[in-house]
């Protein structure tokens, strides 16, 4: 059993002011990432936040700076790019004001991509994978949906493909999977597919473990899949995906607590992962060897 470990470092939701760690600058997040790796993590999944406000943010040069801070540390480790902003669309009611209410932020498919086309201006920080939501969803329990139209994702697909990064394909629901095999059989892939089965957020597929063993059924048998749940639910989906062959994903994106009423930091969660593949009979693997078991190719060198 030999899994690779993802670490989601930081995220873009509303997680800021209930934990004191998160990380915000871009100094932060590339320390979290790099902690993630020395403790064990092959993959750092990378979100950007606003500096001064703590918020989600879509600007190319935060990503550039927590990725060169990444590069030069000369740490071996995957970076993964968030490609999920730029699609929510906040539902309005309110009299005269139109559907989109405050905070929507809609783009095209071409433009939520910018911050992946500024890193591939310079070699070094060219990500090797970014990720790829694929399809539209609720999000959470309130007025918030996620478009991501399958005329989007084809584009986005081909446009990441020129890029030379691979899409990691984020699925939430059952539907997102179907669309999987479209695009595979209409070869807007190169490679395996590698796939991250979502559980657990308002609005997606629970955190069950028939739910997980639907999703492995479901998916190419070509594929390579990780798994995480959030919240209480991340360690357990630890143990449950790496049981049946996958991988994992942990870090504060997706839960906060290391344990009741004990704040996690992503390389604590990372070394539970690690100790709960550990004990049951798995191995760890490092980012080179998780570059080979995906077809990666190696990062260009920091300097």
């Amino acid at each position: 059993m030999d899994t690779f470990v993802t670490c989601a470092v930081t995220g873009g939701g509303e997680t800021v002011s209930r934990h004191p760690r998160i990380p915000v600058t871009p100094r932060q997040i590339a320390y979290a990432a790099i902690s993630a790796a020395q403790a064990g993590a092959a993959i750092v999944h990378i979100h950007a936040r606003d500096p001064d406000t703590g918020q989600q943010s879509r600007d190319p040069e935060l990503f550039a700076e927590i990725v060169s801070l990444i590069r030069d540390s000369n740490v071996d480790v995957i970076v993964n790019i968030s490609c999920g902003m730029a699609g929510d669309l906040v539902l309005s009611d309110a009299p005269g004001h139109g559907l989109a209410g405050p905070g929507t932020d809609v783009l095209g498919p071409v433009d939520r991509l910018q911050h992946l086309e500024r890193l591939c201006r310079e070699p070094r920080l060219r990500p090797e994978i970014c990720t790829l939501d694929c399809g539209s969803m609720n999000f959470g329990d309130g007025a918030l949906v996620y478009l991501a139209p399958a005329t989007y994702l084809r584009r986005m697909a081909k446009h990441i493909r020129s890029l030379g990064i691979k899409p990691e394909l984020e699925v939430f629901e059952l539907g997102h999977l179907a669309f999987v095999h479209k695009i595979f059989a209409e070869e807007l892939l190169e490679g395996v597919p590698l796939i991250q089965f979502c559980l657990g957020l308002p609005g997606s597929a629970p955190a069950e473990s028939f739910v997980l063993d639907a999703f492995k059924q479901l998916a190419p048998s070509e594929s390579i899949w990780s798994a995480f749940a959030i919240g209480r639910d991340q360690m357990r989906f630890v143990a449950l995906a790496a049981g049946n062959g996958g991988n994992v994903r942990v870090g504060l994106e997706d839960n906060l607590y290391l344990e009741k009423g004990v704040f996690a930091d992503n390389d604590t969660l990372v070394e539970r992962a690690v100790s709960v593949i550990r004990s049951m009979g798995g191995s760890i693997l490092t980012a080179a060897e998780t570059r080979l078991k995906l077809g990666l190719g190696r990062p260009s060198p920091s300097r």
